[in-house]
């Protein structure tokens, strides 16, 4: 069983760079077609910045810096009896390319079900841009199978 007390647990800040290719390579791999997110001319003429990301992207930022594979290796759980259970995002203001991408993670609730055959792990980033703007808050789940 997950010890229940790494609940409120925090781990150091990170940061990444949101480029233009990743943008665009992101965009074609989950087949958006909209042109904000693969054509920076598009994206300035809707009123952004540079390229806009897909509203998922920011996961694959925090699994750019190895967040929730972090908390697995410390809590010592085999890779293999994980999955990716659930994500959600609460957006504040815009991301896009040229921006850094900062945030903190934070446990905050482990659950059980089935008896403990199946275990929770429940994260939350708050993300803001290189100005300390907030731009998404970020809620993810690991399921764990025992």
């Amino acid at each position: 069983m997950i010890d229940r007390s790494i609940v409120g647990r925090e781990y150091p800040p990170f940061s990444v760079e949101v480029e233009k290719r990743w943008v665009r390579s992101f965009a074609e791999a989950i087949g958006e077609t909209d042109p904000i997110y693969l054509d920076e001319q598009a994206a300035r003429a809707a009123g952004y910045r540079s390229l806009a990301v897909p509203p998922t992207f920011p996961f694959a930022a925090i699994m750019e810096r190895n967040q929730s594979f972090m908390i697995l290796d410390e809590l010592g759980i085999d890779k293999r009896r994980t999955m990716h259970g659930e994500q959600s995002f609460a957006w504040h203001g815009d991301l896009c390319a040229g921006d850094v991408l900062n945030g903190r993670q934070r446990i905050v609730d482990v659950y059980d079900k089935k008896n403990g055959a199946l275990e929770f792990i429940v994260c939350e980033i708050a993300c803001t841009n290189q100005l300390g703007e907030p731009v998404c808050d970020l809620r993810t789940t690991i399921v764990v199978r025992n």
